[in-house]
């Protein structure tokens, strides 16, 4: 859930990013070929005085972390005591509720990528918010179908799409964009698709889709992030599943926008083992090289994977769950 508040404060709730009405402007950015162009121009991102991130589910929850500070705030037993952590059709809608978190003050939905745990509560979601015709902002990768998981060849998990008639269903405006895309008149910075240039993040090995009868592997083009800019501080990166790559995504939020001070990277990094856990090392080592001052891994990242970024980076490390709200202030 993502809209804006006096002085330029943004607010957001995970897994769905959700904007005010009628507020935000939106400007497109064409890059020629996203994977060997450089930014021509640098896209002009306002400074933000705070950013706040709640996450509605996550992979995990401590009701008892009492580790609350001024950028930590874990929630607190509400209702039934208890939290959906997985992906769900009612999991993001329920805690919404749960955590007391505005709908009615919606101005978009931008949906990472297309893959079922980050579009199976979108039916729910979007019959909760009362605003109708709101942009619902994706790359148009996102409906491709069918999509499966090739664990070998008898062995195929098949992921449910999302489509075009479900975004008109729920009564909003979908907006299509390969290029990143500026939102709230400069504030937020969807990133759209994600040049890959680093030698180690290949993408996920067993995806695959079918075009035309034809097998095809998939390299999920349209898993994106969004981009803020907090004052004096820097970019705050929050990325789906960083199918393309943490790191790359990283670097190309500083290309995108001129802006070489990264504040914070937070999202699904995707280095769930066993296939990615040979370069676990090394995107942590990278991620060190970028500096930021916090890297918040979450959902996908994988249980290896978190607990090394947290031995590596010890203070600069948040362990993020489930009805968590993240500030960050300038």
């Amino acid at each position: 859930m993502f809209y804006k508040e006096p002085l330029k404060t943004i607010t957001i709730n995970l897994p769905l990013i959700l904007f005010r009405q009628g507020r935000g402007k939106l400007t497109f950015y064409e890059i020629v070929n996203p994977e060997e162009e450089a930014m021509q121009t640098h896209i002009r991102i306002n400074e933000l005085d705070k950013v706040e991130i709640l996450t509605l589910q996550d992979n995990y929850i401590d009701l008892t972390a009492m580790d609350n500070n001024e950028i930590v705030q874990r929630a607190l037993p509400l209702k039934d005591g208890l939290f959906d952590t997985g992906f769900s059709e009612i999991g993001a809608v329920y805690n919404a509720n749960a955590l007391g978190a505005d709908l009615s003050a919606v101005e978009a939905i931008a949906i990472s990528h297309g893959h079922m745990d980050h579009t199976g509560g979108f039916a729910s979601m979007t019959a909760a918010i009362p605003n109708k015709g709101i942009p619902v902002v994706a790359h148009p990768a996102i409906f491709r179908s069918p999509r499966y998981l090739k664990i070998r060849a008898n062995l195929i998990i098949h992921l449910p799409s999302l489509t075009r008639e479900a975004v008109a269903a729920a009564g909003m405006k979908l907006v299509e964009t390969k290029a990143p895309l500026l939102l709230l008149d400069g504030d937020v910075l969807f990133l759209g698709e994600i040049p890959r240039r680093t030698d180690f993040e290949k993408g996920f090995p067993i995806a695959h889709y079918q075009e035309k009868g034809e097998e095809k592997w998939d390299p999920i083009e349209d898993d994106t992030s969004l981009v803020m800019n907090i004052r004096g501080k820097g970019l705050v990166v929050l990325s789906g599943c960083a199918h393309s790559g943490i790191v790359n995504t990283a670097l190309y939020a500083r290309e995108a926008t001129g802006i070489e001070k990264v504040y914070a990277v937070m999202g699904g990094f995707h280095l769930t083992e066993p296939l990615f856990e040979h370069i676990i090392a090394r995107t942590t080592d990278e991620l060190k090289k970028i500096d930021p001052a916090y890297t918040i891994p979450t959902h996908c990242t994988g249980r290896k994977a978190t607990a090394h970024m947290e031995k590596e980076m010890g203070s600069r490390f948040i362990l993020n769950m489930s009805g968590t709200k993240l500030t960050f202030a300038a």
